[in-house]
């Protein structure tokens, strides 16, 4: 008995507190609270771009060159890349994703970039701007053909200046770069280290074009084409151009943010209003508060005291929730919000369950502790059942599906698996307290559905 009260004190604890968490507003910072204030702001809500409003942007990445095996890392790789690109901005919780084609990658990988709050589309394409491409090009063979040029009379010449050929060595193997000072000329260069990675490669490129020029391209262009004198093995390199101080710095923060390991075009660009946003938050709540007070008042009406401890458990279900959103965090959009309705309406089929399973005990005669128990342990296995086949539909959208169904997938998930703590522990634990009311008439009425007796 005394260890049912102490499992209750503790649920209850832990439910008052969770929804401190969750519903505490701004708190005064003048108060006793400045500790507590700066807690719950490092734990807001993470709402997504069509709930605050932002851009949406597309971009096609270009991974032709890159080998097939390569290709999930290279746009891991890129995702990183435009993430660390964008958090140079302020943008307040950017989302970066990489969208790929079908079950495997393939030429139609894309990139797709939601910043919340930027509803100035022009601004945002700045804002990811052209993230250098960096690559390192040797000379081509002396058997390459040559290029062919027509001037403006119609005249064909071959083109005899040096023509070179692309290395694995680009901007994905790059460190940091720093900008320094020629010691002899003052003239501004941006000294380049790679990983080891790109050490090995640019010390095997040096190694095998002493006396050749290696073309250091960027964004397409070459921008220093120096004449290799002996191998590099420490993995540095120094670009020198005709740029000012200015500019240096300028390229040493954009190779920092991240030199791009393969191109990428934009596709489409899509604003979304801030006013939008908050007409699908306005009634997402609108319709969460009105569909969990309908399944309250249905719950206490046909199952009366059963239905009544649901109604609590089926509340710090919602907190249990609604925290874990603020925790890990979860970007909270339209279609999660309506995964997480779905899986509150999960959680209450999984107490109606139970409650028919106690009611059926009861009618066969059971004592009220007997069918308690007996009810949670026959309904349990159709609730276990049911619950693992969502979980795997969540799981299934959520690995496939674009990043609007990720949404609805991941809040569905999640409701399930709570759910089944919430309805079969909660619930069960405080059923459980309340057997004490004895078995009499009214007892087995409180106990009972329905109009009947």
């Amino acid at each position: 008995m005394w260890k049912r009260i102490l499992y209750i004190l503790i649920i209850l604890i832990l439910g008052f507190g969770l929804a401190f968490f969750v519903f505490k507003s701004e708190p005064k910072l003048n108060s006793n609270f400045e500790n507590e204030a700066s807690f719950l702001k490092n734990f807001p809500f993470r709402l997504g771009l069509d709930l605050s409003g932002g851009s949406h942007l597309i971009y096609k990445a270009d991974i032709s060159a890159v080998k097939t095996g390569e290709v999930s890392v290279s746009m891991d790789s890129l995702r990183d890349v435009i993430e660390r690109r964008v958090n140079l901005f302020g943008v307040s919780e950017p989302v970066v994703q990489v969208q790929n084609s079908g079950f495997v990658s393939g030429e139609d990988e894309k990139l797709i970039v939601d910043l919340p709050g930027v509803t100035d589309v022009e601004k945002a394409t700045a804002m990811i701007g052209q993230t250098p491409l960096l690559e390192f090009k040797i000379e081509a063979p002396k058997d390459t053909p040559q290029n062919a040029i027509v001037d403006k009379d119609g005249k064909v010449t071959l083109d005899t200046s040096p023509q070179f050929v692309s290395t694995e060595l680009t901007g994905r193997y790059l460190e940091k770069a720093t900008l320094q000072f020629d010691e002899t000329t003052r003239e501004p260069q941006v000294s380049l280290q790679f990983d080891d990675t790109g050490t090995k490669l640019f010390a095997q490129i040096t190694k095998d074009n002493v006396g050749k020029m290696v073309a250091i391209y960027l964004d397409g262009a070459p921008i220093s084409v120096p004449v290799v004198r002996e191998e590099i093995p420490n993995g540095q390199a120094v670009i020198s151009g005709s740029f000012t101080p200015t500019e240096g710095k300028q390229l040493v923060g954009r190779l920092n943010s991240g030199a791009l390991p393969v191109p990428i075009s934009l596709l489409s660009r899509q604003t979304i209003g801030a006013s939008l946003g908050g007409n699908a938050v306005t009634a997402g709540v609108k319709a969460t508060i009105v569909g969990f007070l309908l399944i309250a008042l249905f719950l206490i009406f046909w199952y009366r005291l059963p239905g009544l401890i649901a109604v609590f458990a089926l509340s710090i279900y919602v907190t249990i929730m609604l925290s874990l959103f603020k925790l890990l965090p979860v970007t909270l959009t339209a279609a999660g919000i309506a995964g997480f309705i779905i899986s509150i309406g999960i959680a209450v089929d999984a107490n109606i369950l139970i409650f028919e399973r106690l009611k059926e005990e009861l009618r066969s005669g059971r004592t009220i502790a007997d069918a308690v128990s007996a009810g949670f342990s026959r309904a349990w296995s159709s609730i276990r059942d049911s619950n693992i086949s969502t979980i795997i539909s969540a799981t299934i959208l959520f690995w496939f599906g674009t990043s609007l169904i990720k949404g609805f997938a991941l809040t569905l998930g999640m409701g399930v698996l709570v759910s089944m703590f919430s309805a079969v522990m909660i619930s069960r634990i405080f059923l459980s307290g309340f057997i004490f009311i004895g078995e009499g008439k009214v007892a087995r009425f409180l106990f009972g559905s329905g109009i009947s007796k």
